[in-house]
């Protein structure tokens, strides 16, 4: 979120950004209405002042009177009444203008960092760089859908009976190189990238969300819980942002990296037909998600860093890769910087996005209030936020499928998951 104190001094800036981003907010409303409750707390403050003079009064006329049986005149205590309860009256007309305000300020989208190039959408992001060489094949490859179905790895018609549409079952190897996958992410990142690895809940709070930058804008590609009001997580980002809301953090601490799996539920709501074959898109999936929170200062060489990792994997995995930077019409709502990895999967004959790297700096930060002190009794200053896919299935899945895929139907194991899997080397057709 930004403060509104940003919002009043840096106007055109965050108009320049609304219209880089290609972005709407309620702007012209935020202003007036923080103008509005500017005014309005002048007022309460004079009132409350007037207050305070006619107590004095009341009390020195109340103190000069000999019979304790006296009383008032009827026009004093009357005149204390009523600036009471215009107080009162005041007060409510705040809290109503400062939760309306709150709530447009929590719909404005985040700055784009000045070294992200301007562009209206995802044709508009510059490559960085890439690796590897996608494979050439002298037998034309499949898609992972036929594949899986072949092998017998994965079931889209029990998953359809089972959930409905964009659902699907993983069996036998199916399920194992899922789960490979997940451990074996896990594992290079708390081994050899110095995460600390956390199971968080899958549901979580609404305050989380809001922390988090889903709420309000996002609710409707969320799943609620109505009655608990508990909201199923869309991402580990969600629980991971939320594990310091509230404290200040000790300096000698940061950067803190977390890394985490989880199960993620999300609304998908595409035109019709659009990615309807296979595993890419689905209301849940499973993700490992990497985290940072981190001193403003240290924020960008971080998000470099966490790209590495991201990318380390798709190289282990021998998957050849790309590497985008995002255009200011193409960030997320909470993002000031981000990256994209792709990854090519021959079967789909497509790039398919499996990490996403990005800064959010203190925009969750403010929101969640996570804070830090700079020095030993220092004033807190609020963190950076930084997160990131270390990767997202099922897309990384697919890119393994299609690309390791044989002439007659198998799919070789990628060889740093083979001990993840009780060493099988290949899944093989069923006879």
């Amino acid at each position: 979120m930004l403060s509104i104190q940003f919002i009043r001094q840096n106007t055109d800036l965050v108009r320049q950004a609304l219209e880089n981003r290609h972005d709407t907010a309620h702007l012209d409303a935020i202003l007036t209405l923080d103008e509005q409750r500017r005014k309005l707390l002048t007022d309460v403050e004079s009132l409350r002042a007037q207050r305070r003079q006619e107590s004095r009064k009341y009390g020195q006329m109340k103190a000069a009177q000999t019979d304790s049986q006296a009383t008032l005149p009827e026009e004093r205590t009357g005149e204390l009444a009523n600036v009471r309860e215009q107080i009162r009256l005041a007060e409510a007309e705040v809290q109503t203008v400062e939760e309306q305000l709150h709530d447009l300020l929590l719909r404005v989208p985040n700055i784009p960092d000045a070294s992200v190039p301007v562009g209206r959408e995802s044709a508009d992001n510059p490559v960085v760089r890439s690796w590897g060489t996608p494979r050439q094949f002298d037998f034309h490859p499949r898609p992972h859908w036929a594949l899986g179905e072949d092998l017998d790895i994965i079931d889209f018609a029990r998953g359809v009976k089972l959930s409905g549409t964009r659902f699907y079952v993983l069996k036998g190897p199916g399920a194992r190189l899922q789960r490979a996958l997940i451990s074996y992410m896990l594992h290079l990142h708390t081994a050899e990238h110095g995460y600390t690895e956390v199971y968080p809940p899958f549901m979580v709070k609404r305050e989380c969300l809001v922390g988090s930058s889903n709420l309000p804008k996002f609710a409707d590609n969320l799943y609620h819980d109505v009655e608990e009001d508990f909201w199923f997580v869309p991402t580990a980002e969600v629980p991971l942002t939320n594990l310091h809301r509230d404290e200040i953090l000790e300096p000698a601490g940061l950067p803190l990296r977390y890394v985490a799996y989880s199960a993620c539920f999300r609304r998908e709501k595409m035109a019709a037909g659009k990615d309807t074959r296979g595993i890419k898109r689905g209301h849940q999936f499973d993700k490992v998600e990497l985290y940072k929170f981190t001193a403003p200062e240290n924020s960008m060489d971080e998000l470099e860093k966490m790209v590495a990792n991201a990318e380390q994997v798709c190289r282990r995995l021998g998957l050849p890769y790309r590497l985008l930077q995002l255009c200011t019409g193409d960030l997320g709502f909470a993002s000031a910087k981000s990256y994209d990895i792709e990854v090519w999967a021959p079967g789909c004959q497509e790039w398919l996005e499996v990490s996403s790297c990005s800064n959010c700096t203190d925009f969750q930060a403010r929101r969640a209030n996570i804070r830090y002190r700079p020095a030993q009794g220092a004033k807190p200053q609020l963190v950076h936020t930084l997160n990131g896919s270390g990767l997202a299935l099922p897309r990384i899945l697919i890119a393994v499928l299609e690309s390791y895929q044989q002439a007659d139907g198998g799919v070789v194991v990628p060889e740093v998951l083979q001990p993840f899997m009780d060493g099988l080397k290949v899944i093989a057709r069923p006879a």
